[in-house]
């Protein structure tokens, strides 16, 4: 797949997360879209080294999206963690 094909899924895969893991986080759309980008390539690695399948088949295979989901939560995930904790300590 092309690089413009990987920003589509990465876009579509962080709006998908941002709905799966709704709150307010500590950045805006734009990191929103940045982490489904970095999400659907961590997905696709994951996929690879933990399960040993080609999660990167091409734009319409159900894997590829699974793959760039589960990418996107786990980082917005982490992001949320990272982030909140300082987003705490300068209010306190």
């Amino acid at each position: 797949m092309g690089i413009i094909a990987w920003i589509l899924i990465g876009l579509l895969a962080g709006f998908i997360a941002k709905a799966l893991m709704p709150g307010k986080d500590p950045g805006g759309v734009i990191i929103t879209m940045l982490i489904g980008i970095a999400g659907g390539l961590l997905g696709g690695w994951l996929g690879k080294v933990l399960f040993g399948v080609d999660s990167i088949d091409g734009f319409f295979d159900l894997s590829t999206w699974i793959a760039a989901i589960a990418g996107s939560v786990i980082l917005l995930a982490v992001y949320r963690l990272v982030t909140g904790n300082r987003h705490h300590h300068r209010h306190a």
